[in-house]
């Protein structure tokens, strides 16, 4: 796969049916791109709350990124396993016969977009980082849209792949704002 077909997954199924095609197992995922990519998002917000402070936001700099951050992490673990099942479900739920790679494929994919826009916490501008984490969020979400889509194998059944990804991407929205909630909390 080249990366031109890489970059064009948010908005064609042609390159999520070659990545299919290679039937990547769970655990070769999880290591090789879901372990790696989590510690991005941790390290470069320890690295904004210790460095930064509160002339990036209010209250930012007097927060325990120790823990703050260890529970990131953990979270984006069960993140991943929790959306696979998550997608499989409800893909089954609309009678579609997808298998658990499938579906552990999509949910790998998936955030990308939101591991890499953390890089944008090397600047200390917050508009800049918001409005990076805005279109990361978008490109997710035509992810888990053009992912479904793919899994559905069917390019006429586009009912049933937006309300796959509106019950997916409304779940992990709720997931997503519960851990900001509790981490902010603390």
């Amino acid at each position: 796969m080249n990366i031109s077909l890489f970059f064009g997954l948010p908005f064609s199924t042609k390159g999520w049916f070659q990545l299919q095609q290679k039937k990547l197992s769970i655990p070769l995922l999880a290591w090789l791109l879901v372990v790696p990519l989590s510690f991005v998002p941790p390290v470069l917000i320890y690295y904004a709350g210790t460095h930064y402070g509160d002339s990036f936001l209010p209250g930012f700099g007097d927060k325990d990124w120790h823990f703050i951050t260890t529970i990131l992490f953990l979270a984006e673990l069960l993140t991943f396993f929790v959306m696979g099942w998550l997608i499989h479900s409800v893909l089954e739920g609309n009678n579609i016969k997808v298998s658990y790679h499938d579906a552990y494929l999509v949910a790998a994919i998936a955030p990308l977009p939101l591991w890499l826009s953390s890089l944008a916490l090397l600047t200390p501008m917050l508009l800049l980082n918001v409005l990076i984490v805005a279109a990361a969020l978008a490109l997710s979400i035509a992810l888990v849209y053009r992912g479904c889509k793919a899994l559905i194998h069917d390019s006429g059944n586009d009912v049933a792949s937006m309300s796959a990804t509106h019950t997916i991407v409304a779940a992990s929205f709720l997931a997503w704002v519960v851990l900001l909630v509790i981490v902010w909390a603390y």
